[in-house]
């Protein structure tokens, strides 16, 4: 499982052709909507560019649709921006031309598939868990076997969940 999480969904996001034309196309629409008066997307624009993002990227891309049943929230955005532009306060002033608005989409569904897929591992683990040892209780099995199937069930989950990121 050599990559990290977070880099494996990078890599899906940069290498699908579906989410550089979605990205595209939003960039675009941005430029049109300030009627090409800025040379790039500026900050105030992210969050409406952002919604657009996920709306199109659910018909396009299986991760986003799997994974990020919303739309990013403002943190998520702020923290892609500021993770994109390597500057604190400032941003601003500042405009993404379309390699920086790339990557900030890139930063940004990376980071909400990852977030998603975590909520979903934290929501099956503990429901199976719960049947799992209610099974031992009733059938009066010993407890190294319910530890045992509790962590290869565990096990199980994590490795599908990880799997479900392969894109």
């Amino acid at each position: 499982m050599g990559l990290s999480i977070s880099k494996r969904v990078k890599s899906s996001l940069q290498k699908s052709p579906g989410f550089d034309s979605v990205c595209d196309s939003v960039y675009s629409d941005c430029l049109e909507l300030s009627q090409h008066a800025f040379a790039g997307v500026r900050p105030y624009q992210l969050s409406s560019a952002s919604l657009r993002l996920h709306q199109s990227l659910c018909d396009h891309h299986p991760l986003v649709k799997r994974w990020v049943p919303s739309p990013p929230t403002q943190l998520q955005i702020d923290r892609a921006l500021r993770v994109v532009t390597r500057s604190g306060d400032s941003v601003r002033d500042q405009t993404l031309g379309t390699a920086e608005f790339k990557a900030f989409a890139v930063e940004l569904f990376a980071d909400a598939v990852v977030d998603g897929a975590g909520q979903a591992l934290l929501r099956r683990v503990p429901i199976g868990v719960a049947g799992i040892a209610g099974v031992g209780v009733v059938a009066r099995s010993g407890k190294e076997l319910v530890a045992t199937a509790i962590g290869v069930y565990a096990l199980g989950v994590a490795t599908s969940v990880y799997l479900g990121l392969s894109g």
